[in-house]
């Protein structure tokens, strides 16, 4: 069993950055890879970016590419998702989830979630 926390949500303006960050507590991370994934209102849950258990290999959605930045402390047992130059369209709840091994993009196979984090962009 893992737990996650999810905290570093807020309102922000567009063009503002903010860094969300992911805290996992019951098993050790580097046994796990991690992502970030997002759902607006009236949405389905979509893939933001994951990292591998060694933080060597990442992958982006498409709307994530060149803005976000994922990163992981397996020391500390968390992960990150820095957001720079932030849009509207943005605005969701941001989840943390984990699965064993390999990466996905696919958000329904990851095994464990957090609670989720609320990003709103609005100016």
């Amino acid at each position: 069993q893992v737990q996650l926390v999810e905290s570093g949500g807020g309102t922000v303006q567009p063009g503002d950055s903010l860094r969300l960050s992911c805290a996992a507590s019951g098993r050790t991370l580097s046994n796990y890879a991690m992502g970030w994934s997002r759902q607006a209102p009236g949405k389905e849950r979509e893939f933001v970016a994951t990292i591998s258990r060694t933080g060597s290999s990442t992958l982006y959605a498409d709307s994530a590419q060149g803005r976000f930045t994922i990163a992981r402390d397996n020391a500390k047992n968390t992960m990150y998702l820095q957001m720079n130059d932030l849009k509207p369209e943005d605005t969701a709840v941001y989840y943390c989830a984990v699965r064993t091994l390999l990466m996905s993009s696919t958000p329904g196979r990851y095994d464990y979630w957090g609670q989720g984090t609320q990003v709103t962009v609005a100016s």
